[in-house]
């Protein structure tokens, strides 16, 4: 991964995409380049895979982490915290976004709009063509403009992230590239990255080397944690 020439990162997609693993692991790689890092938990709504499920994770790699308030509560709705307003002001550190790719998450993260027009930013949409609504051009389109006309951001930059979780090989992630490919002519959005695990991203064929993000995985169903963080 080369160095990050922007200091606000935004991770989002549908529901199951992957993209606050990948907000992790950004946050993560970022942070061993000796950046500081902030990342800011947005997405409001996702009961199972949340950045606060490894907090301590992160707070070893020195990551800041920002979440909605009452996040593992009983509480319904969260409220945001007004340290979030912090991470435009301080421009010595990135700041990485995960925000929901439904109605509530791109509202959310609209609210910041004009924080986020006041530096450049980029934003990735996350893929997972192996998820329902989100398997054809078509489906991946609608979802992405709905998000940009909530939020009021374009979208930068699209990442093929297709995978079956434990079940993923290369042939899954290269179906998913042809799908995205796709998206990625219609709307004239590249794609920065292929991501998965790093035993399936260095199989990819030589065309795609150069933008392979191997991840880890950090993230875990509840029903699969036994008791990690």
């Amino acid at each position: 991964m080369q160095r990050e020439s922007k200091r606000i990162v935004v991770f989002t997609g549908h529901f199951g995409s992957g993209k606050t693993e990948l907000a992790i692991n950004y946050g993560v790689k970022l942070a061993r380049q000796g950046q500081a890092v902030t990342v800011v938990d947005l997405d409001i709504v996702n009961p199972f895979f949340r950045s606060s499920e490894v907090k301590g994770v992160l707070e070893k790699e020195g990551i800041r982490l920002l979440l909605p308030k009452f996040v593992g509560t009983t509480v319904d709705v969260p409220s945001l915290p007004s340290e979030i307003y912090s991470v435009f002001q301080n421009k010595n550190s990135m700041a990485i976004f995960d925000v929901g790719g439904d109605d509530a998450g791109a509202t959310v993260l609209g609210r910041y709009y004009p924080y986020f027009m006041q530096e450049p930013y980029r934003m990735f949409f996350v893929v997972n063509v192996r998820r329902p609504l989100s398997s054809t051009p078509e489906q991946i389109i609608e979802l992405l403009k709905a998000i940009e006309s909530r939020s009021r951001l374009k979208v930068t930059d699209l990442i093929n992230n297709t995978n079956l979780m434990h079940e993923t090989n290369l042939s899954h992630l290269l179906e998913g590239q042809v799908v995205v490919e796709r998206v990625s002519e219609k709307l004239n959005i590249p794609i920065a990255y292929i991501s998965g695990v790093a035993s399936v991203i260095e199989k990819l064929p030589e065309e795609y080397s150069s933008i392979g993000f191997p991840i880890d995985i950090y993230l875990h169903p509840p029903w699969d944690r036994d008791g990690e963080a």
